[in-house]
């Protein structure tokens, strides 16, 4: 039998309850965010960039000095993942611009096999009830990664209003989740 002070659900919800404040305060936080980004997508793009970047160098050195003086059977692909990731970061830090291109590349690819898979599924499983979202939802990736292609100078604000969209939808769920925690029992 299990003890209900332990149940991890009972825990969660028993500290959302005690933290409620700053769980809204964190809400707060993330809406302003987004909405900073929504309002400079630019900006929210080239300082997403530079995180990334500043992170690939950083952890790139760290591991090329672990590789350097630890003991390893696998030393030369772990000193070229290093030195890789260390060198992009540096191309990252150093030219935000061409590094959010190949970001937008990336979801170009991403989204257009993505759409073109959930197309494929949807027809694969039509008779099934609400198989037509699936196949609006491929529908849609592909669509977004043709016009991303369509349009290579508005990419370098997409992922600024992916980034703001994000932030508030998570800032609104989790103070909707604090807002009424006290309300359940």
């Amino acid at each position: 039998m299990s003890d209900v002070t332990t149940d991890p659900g009972t825990q969660a919800r028993s500290t959302v309850r005690r933290f409620r404040f700053v769980f809204l305060a964190q809400a707060v936080l993330l809406i302003i965010a987004g909405g900073v980004a929504l309002i400079s997508p630019f900006f929210a793009t080239v300082m997403l960039t530079l995180i990334l970047g500043w992170t690939l160098l950083i952890t790139g050195a760290v591991q090329v000095v672990t590789v350097l003086f630890g003991r390893s059977h696998h030393f030369w692909p772990q000193l070229i993942s290093a030195a890789l990731a260390f060198f992009i970061g540096v191309i990252m830090v150093r030219n935000p611009g061409v590094a959010v291109t190949a970001l937008v590349l990336i979801f170009v690819i991403f989204f257009m096999i993505e759409g073109i898979a959930k197309i494929i599924f949807a027809i694969t499983v039509r008779p099934l009830k609400n198989w037509f979202w699936v196949l609006l939802s491929g529908v849609l990736g592909v669509g977004l990664s043709i016009w991303l292609l369509a349009n290579p100078l508005m990419s370098l604000w997409v992922i600024g209003v992916f980034i703001g969209i994000q932030l508030i939808a998570e800032g609104v769920a989790i103070g909707g989740m604090a807002w009424s925690a006290n309300d359940e029992a």
